[in-house]
């Protein structure tokens, strides 16, 4: 700092003497002064970037959080599926040996269409669980008619019925409901803090315009060119400065409360109705009982397939393998009391608990930035030192009052000329950013799949299940309604679900929003789960 005062300002630990006369000076005041002109306008450069440095140093924290939050439910939502998928293949696996092993890509492929789909991939989740069933269901009808011929043209008709035979029962539908809305939840929420992160990166890059420079230059560096590098300035003076200067960036206020709102609400969800978890438990113990309802009613779907794709023809009967005592094993799953914690040491509720807790100490941020700002020591002296601080002219009291918070407000700001008119560019793009963001968050709490990137402007809205968010303290946060009020939007990899495929919520899974779904257990699976593993057993011993 000391090195771009005039040469013949000679500073010290306190203050320096001011050696000549400011007529020169554009900014500061026209009194003796320690600056040339040239010092002058380079510390006015220097100002912006100090207060570019400012406000990225005040939203460190929304961006360590947001960013280190979206890496951590993106991995523990891809570790719960990795762990359901080892679920199913150690069970299948010990029920069928090496059959298992020879033919189980069906199984595995639907796994890799659910971690693309987490990660955002097209087609949508609803088209991938249906060509599942279908093929699945191709495997199965000549297992239970080993006395006819089905070739490949005859098995592809076979798959087209699939949605119209109800041929596994309610699972399908069970199972595309449960796993579809929890991992659209699960991906708009890691979409939604990346996003948010985005958002605030952006807007921190502050470009302040030429009155905000000038005044950030007499709020932070003019007492230095007065000789008195040490005096802080006034609390309402910095106030005023910071208020003009970032009086757009504080426009994104609203549109940051609605986007905190519809991420609580969503997380919520996703430990509720939409548990993630749960969804993930489900896939092996629903893929169980689709083969045990086609077992149990092979004949009456036989008869349905041979309406629709013509009889099949006679061939030599096959013979069944017998049981072995393993395939008489159920498809188990872990109690809440015994289910391990991920490698990463945590578990859903916690996750879950502490994002909620971050978001809520991130409320109010953009229009409380200037008083953060103005708080630090380093930057503005005590609200108490009212008459030994830096006025803008020379030490003693600021006189001018306080502006309101927000852009409107700036219009009699004493220090910073703002055109109130409307936020500028960048924010407006935030403001359109944040908008697009809270209407996919929104859009997957009622379980719609939608896309922060293809974003309409009118998009619709959605209450969701109306929760409120505990108060911070005074100067924290700022009340919330009751609900997410949504802004705009449709989503990148969205699929709209198939018309023909069930649309409402299994029963059991709660449509409240403090419902907590009970998870699958051994006394859930039909009596008869033995008969089904023999089934599928047979039906990959012959292929």
């Amino acid at each position: 700092m000391e090195g771009l005062l005039a040469e013949d300002a000679e500073a010290s630990k306190d203050e320096v003497v001011p050696t000549f006369t400011g007529e020169h000076l554009r900014i500061c005041p026209q009194d003796y002064t320690c600056c040339a002109s040239r010092t002058e306008e380079q510390l006015s450069q220097r100002s912006g970037a100090d207060l570019r440095a400012l406000v990225a140093e005040a939203a460190a924290f929304l961006l360590s959080t947001l960013s280190s939050r979206q890496h951590r439910f993106q991995d523990f939502f891809r570790e719960l599926l990795a762990g359901a998928e080892r679920s199913l293949q150690n069970m299948f696996t010990r029920s069928y040996g090496h059959l298992y092993a020879q033919h189980a890509r069906l199984f595995q492929g639907l796994f890799v269409e659910l971690r693309r789909h987490l990660q955002g991939a097209q087609p949508g989740l609803d088209e991938a669980l249906g060509d599942f069933w279908a093929r699945l269901l191709e495997r199965m009808v000549p297992l239970l008619n080993p006395q006819y011929s089905f070739p490949a043209g005859y098995l592809e008709c076979v798959g087209r019925q699939a949605d119209g035979l109800r041929a596994f029962g309610d699972s399908p539908r069970q199972l595309r409901m449960q796993v579809t809305r929890a991992f659209i939840a699960a991906r708009a929420l890691v979409q939604g803090l990346a996003t948010g992160r985005e958002v605030v990166a952006q807007a921190v890059q502050l470009s302040p315009t030429r009155e905000c420079r000038r005044a950030h230059m007499r709020l932070s560096y003019c007492p230095l060119c007065r000789g008195t590098p040490t005096l802080k300035p006034c609390s309402g003076f910095c106030l005023n400065v910071m208020k003009g200067c970032l009086a757009s960036t504080t426009e994104m206020d609203p549109e940051w409360e609605r986007y905190l709102d519809a991420m609580t609400q969503l997380a919520e969800r996703l430990g509720g109705p939409f548990n993630f978890e749960l969804a993930a438990d489900s896939i092996g113990v629903k893929i169980s009982e689709g083969i045990m309802y086609l077992q149990e009613h092979g004949v009456q779907t036989s008869a349905k397939v041979f309406q629709s794709c013509g009889s099949p023809r006679p061939t030599p009967a096959r013979s069944r393998r017998a049981p072995r005592e393993e395939t008489k094993r159920r498809f188990r799953t872990y109690s809440p009391e015994e289910k391990p914690t991920t490698a990463a040491g945590t578990n859903l509720d916690r996750l879950i608990s502490d994002v909620k807790e971050k978001l809520r100490l991130m409320r109010r941020f953009w229009v409380m930035l200037p008083h953060t700002l103005c708080s630090d020591e380093k930057v503005a002296a005590d609200v108490t030192n009212e008459d030994l601080c830096w006025n803008g002219q020379a030490r003693g009291r600021y006189l001018p009052d306080v502006t309101g918070d927000g852009l409107v407000n700036q219009i009699n700001n004493p220090e910073v000329e703002v055109d109130i008119s409307q936020p500028d560019l960048p924010t407006r793009q935030h403001l359109l950013a944040l908008r697009s963001a809270t209407s996919h968050l929104v859009g997957a709490c009622n379980g719609q799949d939608v896309d922060f990137q293809d974003a309409d402007e009118d998009g619709g809205s959605g209450s969701g299940a109306g929760y409120h968010e505990d108060r911070p303290a005074p100067g924290a946060g700022r009340g919330v309604v009751g609900g997410v009020s949504s802004g705009s939007h449709p989503p990148a990899d969205t699929h709209s679900p198939h018309s023909g495929k069930g649309s409402s919520s299994s029963s059991q899974h709660s449509q409240s929003s403090g419902a907590r779904p009970t998870p699958p257990s051994e006394d859930a699976l039909p009596a008869r789960a033995a008969l089904a593993l023999l089934c599928l057993l047979a039906l990959l011993g012959g292929w």
